[in-house]
């Protein structure tokens, strides 16, 4: 790990021993992919309370850490606002792209680790930010390059919430990582393999370096800078041997 990432990880512990010693519960910032799997990798005898990871909704991608104190009896809730955005006159809205709205709200002067995922359908967006700074995005945030856009809170989100998907099938020789990641990327085998091997790879929130790696039904598949698979599983195998497979490929 490089110097960074390793304050991280002390950080990250140190989380988890006030949570102990003072048996209260502690949240991390939002942490992206890299710095889960950090987290997921830690050594156990480098953390003294248990965790949990959440985002705001189940398949969230940029996640709180949650260290908890073996003598937790009460319910405890994340430090999570949910803002959804909207044009003022849809009539007049340009199409905003995901970078937009990012670009707009760091633009406030709120750092990347206080905001969670973003998700953009019909029009609009829900943005999952640290409690403490929802306010102020409400306050300051009233334009997304030329649109003028109002912000509201969200009482309530589905956690079984699913983006958008293009279901994708086809046959492979094996559920191995590489031949299910080529169905979604028609890259060649050498790019798909740099892909793996070059840290870019996560499954279900952990980091997979291995090429062979074998998928269950109902991983979920990160590429960094590139978008997020689900995999469906096996549907048939053919008179070959290989299997016809099916992915969710989001949006």
């Amino acid at each position: 790990m490089n110097k960074e990432e390793l304050l991280l990880q002390k950080r990250l512990a140190e989380l988890s021993r006030i949570a102990y010693t003072r048996e209260i519960v502690t949240f991390s910032e939002f942490l992206n992919l890299n710095e889960l799997n950090i987290l997921h990798t830690t050594p156990k005898d480098m953390l003294l309370s248990h965790y949990k990871t959440y985002g705001g909704y189940g398949l969230s991608e940029r996640q709180m850490a949650a260290f908890l104190p073996d003598a937790l009896y009460y319910d405890y809730q994340y430090p999570i606002q949910i803002i959804e955005i909207s044009p003022v006159n849809r009539k007049f809205a340009e199409e905003l792209s995901h970078r937009d709205y990012l670009g707009a709200v760091m633009n406030l002067g709120i750092e990347r680790c206080k905001l969670g995922d973003i998700l953009i359908e019909d029009g609009k967006a829900i943005l999952f930010a640290k409690e403490e700074l929802a306010g102020y995005i409400m306050e300051h945030l009233t334009r997304i390059r030329h649109t003028t856009v109002k912000t509201s809170i969200l009482s309530a989100f589905e956690d079984s919430y699913e983006p958008r998907y293009e279901e994708l099938k086809g046959t492979v020789a094996s559920v191995r990582l590489d031949t299910v990641l080529s169905l979604a990327y028609p890259l060649s085998r050498s790019k798909i393999t740099g892909l793996i091997e070059g840290a870019r790879v996560f499954v279900n929130g952990k980091l997979v370096t291995s090429n062979g790696y074998r998928l269950k039904e109902g991983d979920i598949l990160s590429v960094r800078k590139m978008g997020r698979i689900g995999y469906n599983g096996i549907l048939s195998e053919t008179k070959k041997g290989r299997y016809m497979v099916s992915i969710r490929k989001y949006i």
